[in-house]
């Protein structure tokens, strides 16, 4: 067995020291990484980001890169040579390579594959004339030293790099668009990383504040109340432990996750249907919080789709506990009494188990802060503020929005039929200005 793997990041100096001595013996990646408990790879990077250059040949043969230097009859071409008839001929000067006009810069081609510096080669101190690259561990520690010390230094940004950094970030943070989001939608224009970024709003630097943030914000947690069940035997054979074990067996089917958002208590409210792998989002107004109200919505969508189409769409549902989803069968079945679709609950007290869900929910928050009477808003603008929600980029989607994602998988006549539309990066909106 190798050597158990060092879990610290950083080369100690010894380790650099070892790592030279070891080039010098010819030694492979694989070889040199097991003495200091590193990867190969490790070492690999280590070489190649401290190498150095070094014009210089070798003890019996000046420095000189031309690829002519061995078949080379010219002389006297440089004032070194004039002065020196001992060198009559350019291939023993150095100096002869920046005034002929035959010149050809050669490199060695050893230098293009492991260990990628000259160290180890045996032709370095005998009849090498090319340059020199070279791995120098006091070198490589200066630099390591120096880097670390810069990079704990704090921000190396000018004023106007700064001031350029404001005019486009902060008008988009007060829209309640995340760093991320900016950041992927502004590549050529956002030079810096994300945690830059938010060291510079935590200096105060920009216009924008940490308030501006929206994951600066937290809700108080929801009070528990009694609910109705219309169906109390619901979750026989629905619970979280089958729809595991369903998924197993239907690997392929995509899963749709349900749940509720309330605005004012006792006013309405907002069925919210979320496809996990495009974390696309659908939310739909209702006068009340019960149940028929959502068999009410699925029924539409039914209808307003085709019965394939609804199939493909809904083969899964994952909901909450709460009453308004306490009347499966009506959901899964159709006037018919064919089956649309199949419904399953998660674990009580535990929404992570629809995570995805919840997450999108708190896009929601920000357009409509919780307590809002969601009564004095239409449908229009609910599709309004899904439209902007699901243009939004993602990071765990490759930086592309749900709505490009769903618009791949299923195309853009069901998003028509959705009354969605793709809003331009820079136009998205997650705060309440949207819907006033």
């Amino acid at each position: 067995r190798g050597t158990a793997m060092n879990k610290n990041k950083h080369l100690l100096s010894d380790e650099r020291i070892r790592i030279e001595e070891l080039l010098k013996e010819g030694r492979s990646f694989k070889a040199i990484a097991n003495e200091p408990g590193k990867s190969p790879t490790t070492v690999s990077r280590e070489i190649r980001s401290h190498t150095i250059t070094k014009n210089v040949g070798s003890p019996s043969c000046p420095y000189n890169n031309c690829k002519h230097r061995f078949s080379c009859t010219s002389s006297f071409l440089c004032k070194e040579c004039g002065f020196r008839r001992f060198r009559s001929h350019c291939n023993q000067c150095k100096l002869c390579n920046s005034v002929c006009s035959r010149y050809v810069p050669d490199s060695c081609r050893l230098l293009g594959k492991p260990p990628y510096v000259c160290n180890g080669c045996p032709k370095r101190n005998r009849s090498c004339t090319l340059q020199k690259h070279l791995y120098d561990p006091v070198s490589a520690q200066k630099q390591y030293e120096e880097k670390l010390s810069e990079a704990r230094s704090g921000i190396s940004l000018t004023e106007d790099d700064i001031a350029h950094l404001n005019g486009i970030v902060s008008p988009l943070l007060k829209k309640k668009q995340s760093l991320h989001h900016i950041c992927v939608n502004h590549p050529d224009s956002v030079m810096v990383s994300e945690s830059t970024m938010y060291r510079l709003i935590d200096y105060g630097l920009f216009d924008a504040k940490n308030i501006d943030l929206p994951r600066k914000v937290r809700y108080a947690r929801r009070k528990r109340k009694k609910v109705y069940k219309v169906d109390k035997s619901c979750r026989l054979w629905r619970t979280y432990a089958d729809y595991q074990l369903y998924i197993r067996e239907h690997p392929d089917l995509p899963v749709t996750q349900i749940d509720s958002v309330e605005g004012r208590k006792g006013g309405k409210v907002l069925l919210t249907i979320h496809f996990v792998k495009a974390e696309f989002m659908l939310a739909y107004l209702r006068d009340h919080n019960d149940s028929q109200s959502v068999i009410d919505v699925f029924n539409h969508l039914y209808l307003e789709l085709r019965t394939d189409v609804f199939i493909e769409l809904f083969p899964v549902l994952l909901a909450d506990n709460g009453s308004e989803f306490s009347n499966p069968s009506a959901i899964e079945l159709d006037a018919q009494g064919n089956r649309r679709t199949t419904m399953f609950y998660c674990n009580a007290s535990a929404p992570y188990q629809k995570g995805s869900c919840e997450n999108n929910h708190e896009m929601i928050r920000r357009i409509i802060p919780k307590g809002t009477d969601l009564g004095q808003y239409s449908q229009e603008q609910i599709d309004l503020m899904m439209s902007h929600i699901n243009s939004y980029s993602r990071k765990r989607l490759g930086n592309k929005s749900p709505y490009e994602v769903f618009e791949f998988q299923y195309g853009k006549k069901i998003l028509d039929a959705f009354h969605l539309r793709k809003i331009p990066a820079d136009e998205i909106i997650l705060s309440p200005e949207l819907l006033k």
